[in-house]
Formats: structure tokens, sequence, C-alpha cells
């Protein structure tokens, strides 16, 4: 590899073992070693840019030494190449790297004490003859074997990738996605990389492009761009644009300081997309949205282009509630009734009126709303409701989208509630659900919790499993913020006027003598919350703190509650506490929380392991969150779980997702990222004993009513809010209910 620096003075050179990797970043390459060039008690500091680098490599450098004024001599380096380490140490030291799988610090010992310098030889040309070393079985040998075959492979391809500006994680999986084909499919179409490869998105992926010298007017580069939009917009929980949106979008996105990108060859890929069926396009014949387009000036319905999965999606998925809606089941009412009133009278309870029609009202719909705000009584409707169903004889199924709310469901209900996932019987050899319409569920009844969180694919998916006579209760809070994935489901099922719904206003006297309760009743209705000072005295459950009017001050109060306030007020610090934050950056943004969080409750340990990847640092004992969907591990995203073991052996990180360890290669670690502090949005769905919630105006682009809201509503025992007044009342004015882009409310209106 060489260095693009420019160099006047004369190079030096060294050739030495890396003895340790100080820092190592591994997006940008750039690297502080202690370099081993004979002398151990005078290690030498290395600083450069590297692909690939591990301790036990024996490296050749040319650079310049520097002086710095706080670490003193370096040896920055501008050109380097590996060579075979010569010396039993060096041999050692490559071994036990970690570079090859099934080969730790313990095993290279033994190895190198038998072969000496003829180690590197013997695995290469002889690797069976390992099987003399003690300890080592014939499923290690065949382990190591591959990973020795691999790495060869793979240094070629992260030689070639490096040069192009790819970052050595991704280079891994890279190889591990396309093998020896990396090369060849990087070469010719790189944007490939943005559709196979998660964490690598179209930016990357155009810089690699514009490396091995793909044009800016290739048409891969506009086809790309304009999924790259589509895509972005479905994470902001669009099921399409408009092209009033799509083209102004990809052209800035496309357009760079040397080449402008031109609006009508968007438009023009645009029509061959949808001829190709790679886009769907609808005439929005609704609304006139007035924009000029780019072919000329007169204004006509705007073009909607859709992906084929969220257009088929969403039109099915009308028909199929369309369907549902059709006809009720035949109820004998009188008897429902009946049973209402015996019902309550042996176990002394008394349904509002309210609760009564919700209840009565589940006996013969064939899909239900059920929905309302915290201590209104949901969870005891949904029982009852259970109850109900059970007395009429139905096999009743319940589920939620994540493991938490399926839990509380079960106690819920009494019921064993799964994962939405789960419950439909996730396939990944197919990528897709076994229960479909062709294999529904075996139920007759079923109460689906936290329903807001449904997005537009889980929805279909379930109502095609869902049997035609079924009933369906859709349980959920539609003043919380919507799913993170595409569609708006529940409020566009309310907005329809075409599925029945249940909204649970009254707020019964017991849950009023929460203060998270009326505290987040107050937040809803756009008044400002009567919140107490947090003090040592303090015995409401949601308290606040001023944490002064800089974030820098949030942090620190974040971290003196947690050190003081939470073990006086009963709780684990390590278990109990959640920190939401409204943002992912900032001060008190989730990223540097994570790490402040980190250092407080989870400290460096001698006696545990612990992963350094980059700028960031994971150890055993760390709480950790799934970042995206893996069907293959069955995790999905926003899973909570705590890191168990780190083993550097077999690169490999094993972490506990309730009750269940699931094993991840060091390769996809970035799946996964620190959860000590995470952002609200991830929280849907999920309780937590204590929630400590920063608010500060550097959130303010954020700060919304329904944000505030649904942070609040995850605490189950003790709230803490951290931050100015200002911001508190910023988010309780700010009703950001943001349009998303979709067309079930009107499609179920047809």
């Amino acid at each position: 590899m060489t260095s693009s620096t420019v160099v006047s003075a004369p190079l030096s050179s060294l050739t030495g073992v890396i003895e340790r990797i100080t820092f190592h970043s591994s997006e940008s390459g750039y690297t502080v070693a202690r370099l081993n060039t004979g002398n151990v008690k005078q290690l030498l500091t290395i600083v450069g840019s590297f692909a690939n680098i591990q301790a036990g490599q024996t490296l050749q450098l040319q650079g310049l030494w520097r002086e710095h004024p706080q670490y003193g001599s370096q040896f920055q380096v501008v050109q380097y190449q590996e060579t075979k380490p010569a010396t039993l140490t060096g041999i050692e030291k490559y071994l036990g790297s970690g570079l090859i799988k099934g080969v730790g610090p313990v095993t290279a010992k033994r190895i190198v004490k038998h072969f000496g310098l003829d180690t590197l030889e013997i695995i290469e040309n002889q690797i069976d003859r390992l099987s003399e070393v003690p300890g080592i079985a014939n499923k290690r040998i065949a382990m190591i074997q591959s990973t020795w075959s691999e790495q060869k492979s793979i240094k070629e391809v992260m030689i070639f990738l490096s040069g192009h500006g790819v970052s050595t994680t991704y280079a891994v999986k890279i190889y591990k996605q396309y093998g020896d084909d990396a090369i060849t499919t990087v070469t010719t179409n790189p944007y490939q990389l943005a559709l196979d490869i998660f964490g690598i998105g179209f930016l990357t992926a155009d810089k690699i492009a514009c490396n091995v010298g793909v044009a800016p007017d290739s048409l891969f580069r506009y086809r790309a761009g304009i999924l790259h939009v589509l895509n972005k917009a479905s994470e902001d929980g669009h099921c399409y644009l408009p092209e009033s949106q799509i083209v102004p979008f990809t052209k800035e996105l496309l357009t760079t300081d040397e080449y402008e990108a031109e609006s009508r060859v968007i438009v023009d890929i645009l029509s061959q997309m949808v001829i190709e069926e790679q886009l769907i396009r609808e005439k929005d014949d609704d609304e006139l949205h007035g924009h000029l387009t780019v072919l000329n000036s007169i204004q006509h319905p705007c073009p909607l282009y859709y992906q084929p999965s969220f257009f088929y999606s969403e039109q099915h998925l009308a028909k199929l509630l369309q369907q549902k809606l059709e006809t009720n089941l035949d109820v004998d009412r009188n008897r429902v009734k009946s049973w209402i009133g015996k019902f309550t009278a042996s176990k002394q309870i008394k349904l509002s009126p309210q609760q009564y029609v919700a209840v009565e009202m589940a006996a013969r719909e064939k899909v239900m709303i059920l929905t309302g705000g915290p201590g209104t009584g949901k969870t005891f409707v949904t029982r009852t409701i259970v109850k109900l169903w059970k007395a009429m004889g139905k096999s009743i199924a319940c589920a939620a989208p994540t493991g938490r709310a399926a839990k509380r469901l079960t106690e819920m209900t009494g019921i064993s509630a799964k994962t939405l996932h789960r419950l439909l019987e996730f396939d990944p050899s197919q990528m897709g659900f076994k229960r479909d319409g062709d294999h529904q569920l075996d139920c007759s009844a079923i109460v689906v919790d936290e329903s807001s969180m449904v997005d537009l694919f889980m929805a279909h998916s379930l109502l095609k499993a869902i049997p035609k006579n079924a009933l369906l209760l859709m349980v959920g809070d539609i003043d919380q913020l919507p799913s993170v994935g595409p569609g708006n489901v529940l409020k566009d099922l309310i907005g329809s006027d075409k599925i029945p719904v249940v909204r649970l206003t009254q707020v019964f006297r017991q849950a009023a003598e929460s203060a998270i309760i009326t505290t987040a009743h107050q937040i809803n209705r756009g008044s400002y919350p009567q919140l107490e000072k947090i003090s040592m005295k303090s015995t409401a459950d949601c308290l606040w703190h001023p944490g002064g009017t800089e974030a820098e001050h949030g942090v620190q109060t974040i971290c003196e509650l947690i050190e003081h306030y939470i073990p006086h007020a009963g709780f684990n610090p390590a278990t109990d506490v959640q920190v939401l934050s409204p943002m992912t950056r900032g001060v008190v943004g989730t990223r540097n929380l994570n790490k402040v969080l980190q250092q407080l409750i989870n400290p460096p340990d001698l006696h545990q392991e612990e992963l350094a990847r980059g700028d960031s640092i994971l150890r055993i004992g760390d709480r950790v969150m799934q970042l995206k969907n893996d069907y293959t591990r069955e995790v999905f995203n926003g899973d909570l779980g705590i890191v168990i073991n780190i083993d550097h052996t077999e690169k490999e990180v094993t972490i506990n997702f309730d009750e269940r360890e699931v094993v991840y290669d060091f390769a996809d670690l970035n799946e996964i990222t620190l959860a000590w502090a995470t952002s609200i949005h991830k929280s849907q769905g999920s309780e937590y004993p204590v929630v400590i919630l920063p608010l500060y105006t550097q959130h303010y682009v954020m700060l919304s009513r329904n944000l505030f809201y649904t942070g609040l509503t995850r605490a189950k025992k003790l709230a803490l809010i951290v931050g100015s007044q200002k911001a508190i009342a910023i988010a309780v004015k700010q009703v950001k209910q943001q349009q998303r882009y979709t067309k079930l409310k009107e499609r179920l209106e047809i």
C-alpha cells in the first residue's frame, strides 16, 4: 500500500514486529502502534494509515521521523509492506494475534515450540502435521486450514479495496458476501454493495465507484441514486415518493463539484425502471401538488413512485382488510351482554361505558382497534376480552412486535405470547414467513399489542396469515411515535373510518396517583407538565432535574443521578436504568452518552475480556442493541442484549438476548451498538424500571410532543427528566406528526 502523502525529505526505513496496537480506526485506517525492531526495552511508535494491521505482523516501513510535542519521537509511515515473520517471537505473535481462527496465544506458543522457524512453511504445505502438536485435534486443524486459505485470499481483496478507500471492516464483509468475486463485483458495479452489505450506503459505494473509474453519468449510478433516495425515504417511514421530490433529491445526491446531474435523465431513468418493473408508478389523482414538472410547466397530478414490494404490500393489505370487513360474525349479543354482567359481578369489577363498548364489540368485529393513553385501562379491557373469547370457545393467539412487549402480554392475558416474527414462523432459508395465505395460523382470535409499532410489511404478513373468520384485536397508543419501519398503519386504519375503533380516554383514580401517567396526559394535552424537582426526599415517580442549560451539564447530571440517586431510590444502575435521548449525535446524544455511561457503569476490568474496534470498546457486561433485522440469528432491530463472552481465538462475541445466547463474528459487530443510552425511537415497545430522559435545546430539530410522550411512558417505576424548562416547553408545544407518504387510508376508503 502506498500513501498519497507528498514527501520532500528522503525516506527512512524500518523493519520490525508490531508489538501492540494503541489505536486503529476501521473507517480511515489511521493507526498508532508500537514496533519491536529487536530491542524489546525500546519499542518505537509508528503512525500512519493501514488497511489491516494486527499485533505480530512483521512490516517493512518507509517514512519520516517526527517529533510530537506531547508524545515525543514518532515514525510517520508513508508506505509499507508485510513480510513473513522471521523470528520465533514474530511467528508466535503473528499466529496468536487473532488473525487465524482457531489459534490463540497458547496454541500459537505450542505450534512454534514444536516446529520453530519452519512453522509457516508447515501450515502452508503440510498442515496435517499440526496433529503432532499436543492438544490440536483434527477439527481444529480443519478450522486453521480454512482460515489460513481465506486469509490469503482476503489479503488480496483487502489490498485492492484499501487502495480504493474501503475500510478494513467493510473489506471483510465484502469478502464474506462475494468471496473470490469481490474484486469483480466492486469494479463492475460497486453500487451493488449498497444493496447487499449492511453499513455500506450509497455515499460509500459512490466513493468506491469514483476510485475504480465509474463515470459520474453512469446508468448504474443514476439507478443506484434513485433507489438510495427511495430507501432513505422508507427509513423516514415513507412508502413512496412523488416525482416532485424524488427528482430534486436524486439530482442533489448525484451532483458533484465536477458534474451536475440532469433532471431530464432522472425522469427518463424513472420511466425505464417502471418499464423494467423495478419501480411502480401511480398517478396521484386525489391531490394536485401544484409543482412545475421537470419536462414542462403545466400543472398536473404528480406521479408517485413505489418500490414494488411497498406497492404490492400496501395494496394487498388494504384488500385483505376489506375482505375481513365485509361481514361481521353472527353472535348472540344478548348472550354476550349476559356473560359480561356475570363476569364483572363475579370478579367484583366495573367496566366504564367506553370499556363496556370495547368488550362487547370484540365479540363480533373481525377487526377492531383498542387505543388509549396510560392509565385508561387498555390492559384491563384486553384481559377481559381474552376471557370473553375463551368463554366463546375461541382458540387464541397473542403477539407483539418485540420480545419485551410479548412478555408483558403473556403476563397480562395468561396466554403465552410470541413476537410477531415467531408467531408467523420466520424461515431464514426462505427469507420469508412459513405462516401465510396458504398456511395460516391455527387460531380463531388474535391479540396484537403495541400495534403502533407494526409497519407496513409486518401488517401485511400478519393479515395474510390470519384465517378469514378469525377475530383480530389491535391494541396500541395512537399518540406514541409511529413505527420505525415504513408506513403509518395504526394511524391510517383509524383515519380511514372503516375499522371499528374504541378510544379509551378516562384515566382511573389509581392510575392518576402516578406522576408518570398524569405528566404523560398533560404533555398529550399540550400543557406544560407540573414536575417536582429531584431531591433525596422525593417520593414521586416522575421527577425533574434542571441539569443546567448546557448539554455538558446534562451529561454530568445523568452520571451523578446514576451514581447517587438511583441506588438511593433502590434501583440497580447496571440493570434497571435506561437513558433515552432524542438524538444520536451531540453531547447528550446516544453516541457520547454510551461512552460516558460505559466507563461509569461497566469500566475496564483486568479479569474481563474486551474488544477495541476503531474508537469504540466492547466489554463483557455491556448492554447492546441490535441495529437491523437479522433473520438468521433471529435477532431484530431494537432488541437489547448483554455481552457475556468475547473470544479472541475464535473471533466471536456471544450476546444474551432474553436468555438466548447468540454468537456474532467480529466482522458482523457493526450490527450492534452499545445501549446504555438509546434513542427514544428505538425504545418503542419496551418498558424499563427507570428512564432518564435528557431534553436540551440542542435537540430542537427532534423535540416534539409525541417524542416526549413516548419516551416518558417507557418508564415503569421512575422517570427522571433532565434538562432546561425551555427545551421541555418546546417539546410540549411542537406537534410533529410527520406526514408519511402512504396510501393505505385511501385504499381502504375505495
